[in-house]
């Protein structure tokens, strides 16, 4: 691990050094993060930089990234660890055989449980893994049960499996949780979290991340597609562009060689911003009127 940043802006700097350009309150919150070994909850519109800040977290530090997507029905076991039931039997096949059908029972389920056999999913990969950056993205699809189950891991970073034992974090990960508000996660679990919402970019920052992250662009042709991206944002569409949709539509306007974008261009290229049809719909009903 490279050494932790001394301030917010240490912390902007190694976060630019990335390609990630973090704005003064999300670095602070970042760097609070890290001095007080606090988990970071970041909630935000989808597109506005959530996971990617934990990517450019784990690559600024220098560390690994354990990632953990969350889903509706997520249990822990598919969080945590299971056992290799399938190597286990041949394990106990093997055993049978070299003793020539005379196994001790006892022997065999002691030999069954061993860190061999152990499947380590992500969050116990974060425990095991000093340091590290863990992401848990999305923790808003979770249920209410996994949420519990990952306020209890959460306070004291350590796990007891039945079998095996208890494995306790010798360096704590940093911890990124990400939230699209689809719904309201419990007030117990962002108690225990630093807290930042993450707004889309101001015109400037967006014109800055579409040169940083797409070098080819030109400063006017950037300019005109994050002005195009303000205004879409301010149509109330089903889902509003976001930065990394920004980025895409430099990118094909760039492969369709053109330098510039008018009302005819953005016809042609709305699928790289808008994913929806009643958004395709309004858009393309105004694109005179916003391109004007």
């Amino acid at each position: 691990m490279t050494e932790s940043p001394a301030s917010p802006e240490d912390l902007t700097a190694a976060l630019d050094s990335t390609g990630y350009l973090a704005d003064e309150g999300l670095a602070t919150a970042g760097f609070l993060a890290l001095r007080m070994r606090r988990p970071l909850f970041c909630e935000g519109e989808p597109g506005t930089g959530k996971t990617s800040l934990a990517l450019a977290l784990s690559e600024a530090l220098e560390v690994p990234l354990v990632r953990l997507q969350c889903h509706e029905g997520i249990d822990a076991a598919q969080a945590l660890y299971e056992w290799d039931f399938p190597r286990q039997l041949l394990h106990l096949r093997a055993l049978e055989a070299a003793e020539g059908g005379r196994l001790d029972a006892d022997t065999a389920e002691r030999s069954l449980y061993t860190e061999r056999f152990l499947l380590a999913r992500p969050l116990l990969q974060a425990l095991t893994t000093a340091p590290c950056v863990l992401l848990v993205d999305e923790i808003d699809r979770a249920d209410d049960e996994f949420e519990a189950f990952l306020l209890q891991l959460l306070d004291e970073y350590t796990v007891t499996i039945p079998e095996y034992g208890e494995i306790r974090a010798e360096q704590p990960p940093l911890v990124v949780l990400t939230s699209n508000r689809t719904r309201e996660v419990h007030d117990a679990l962002k108690r225990r979290c630093l807290y930042h919402w993450l707004e889309h970019p101001d015109l400037g920052r967006e014109m800055r991340i579409l040169r940083r992250r797409v070098p080819d662009v030109s400063e006017t042709l950037a300019r005109q597609i994050a002005e195009a991206v303000h205004r879409l944002r301010d149509l109330e569409l089903l889902k509003p562009p976001g930065t990394a949709e920004s980025l895409d539509w430099a990118r094909a306007l760039l492969a369709l060689n053109r330098n510039e974008l008018d009302a005819a261009t953005a016809a042609r290229t709305l699928g790289a911003v808008l994913k929806y049809s009643e958004d395709l719909d309004r858009v393309r009903a105004k694109l005179d009127a916003l391109f004007a």
